[in-house]
């Protein structure tokens, strides 16, 4: 990691929903959110996309501030709606125009070759992933797309405006599968997070109508630990609290107190629901910062 890479990032401590601010004096993220070093470029701010409204969680977090943003400079206007995520310079034209399925791999060495910035998304089985990628894309048929008999398992490339790729991982956990399918699915992913150098971020997708799992802890840990870019993505944050269970702002706390252990700062993160569309613009634009700065 350079030193101007260290020296991009800050972290503030946000508190919701008053969103007053205060500086917490640390300047090096525990791991890598980006993989170029820093360009002193920046882009337009112009945003055509303007993020969902969306419920505020009722906890302390820390923001995730881009490169290109002076910890001074942030306000209200800057955060992303239920998530802590600051939009800055990088942040670009982040509409999804058109999509392509491209091909399945069952190896990370036969993954599209071409060097476009990518997004994997990763999550355990049932956690919406596939009504997710319907929703950032806006066609049904994509997700099915994946779901055909002999793809359910491999690594689905989709191109995006041409420009770049959404990548569909198998999900973990599977309630019915042998384990020798998910010693599989474990292998052939694993090597294709470690040799991806196109990788811009991993979605991690986390259930927020149920309470912390520990094997989406784990995958969090296994990422932070090699150094994989990381955002969380909480899904299914229209449920309401069930009898004896928690509002989904509760689970998400509990997620990230749980984070903190072994995160010595929060990666970035944002609530979703593909059933009412929340997130779903402000999550589009967080990928479209992360992958302009990318590109330079």
């Amino acid at each position: 990691m350079t030193t101007a890479l260290r020296n991009a990032f800050f972290t503030l401590t946000l508190q919701i929903p008053h969103r007053s601010l205060s500086l917490v004096h640390t300047h090096t993220p525990s791991l890598l959110f980006f993989r170029n070093p820093l360009s002193h470029s920046t882009l337009a701010s112009k945003t055509t996309n303007p993020p969902s409204p969306s419920p505020a969680p009722s906890f302390e977090t820390e923001l995730f501030v881009p490169p290109g943003v002076e910890p001074g400079e942030v306000n209200d206007s800057m955060i992303l709606p239920g998530s802590n995520i600051v939009v800055g310079p990088y942040a670009g034209d982040s509409r999804i125009k058109e999509v392509a399925f491209v091909k399945s791999s069952g190896r990370a060495k036969d993954c599209p070759a071409d060097d476009r910035p990518e997004f994997a998304i990763l999550g355990r089985s049932n956690v919406g992933k596939s009504s997710l990628i319907n929703s950032l894309v806006r066609k049904k048929e994509i997700a099915l797309t994946s779901k055909k008999p002999g793809k359910t398992q491999l690594i689905n490339h989709f191109l995006v405006n041409k420009s770049w790729y959404l990548v569909d991982l198998p999900g973990y956990g599977f309630a019915k599968a042998p384990d020798a399918a998910k010693t599989d699915w474990s292998s052939f992913t694993k090597g294709y997070f470690l040799n991806r150098n196109s990788l811009v971020a991993v979605l991690l997708l986390i259930d927020a109508s149920v309470p912390p799992q520990k094997i989406d802890l784990d995958c969090a840990n296994w990422l932070g630990r090699n150094n994989i870019p990381i955002t969380f993505v909480f899904t299914k944050c229209d449920k309401m609290k069930v009898a004896k269970g928690k509002r989904p702002d509760e689970n998400i706390r509990d997620f990230q107190e749980l984070i903190r252990q072994n995160y010595k700062q929060h990666p970035p993160w944002i609530m979703t629901s593909s059933v009412t569309g929340l997130g779903r613009d402000g999550l589009l634009l967080h990928m479209s910062q992360l992958r302009n700065y990318w590109d330079q």
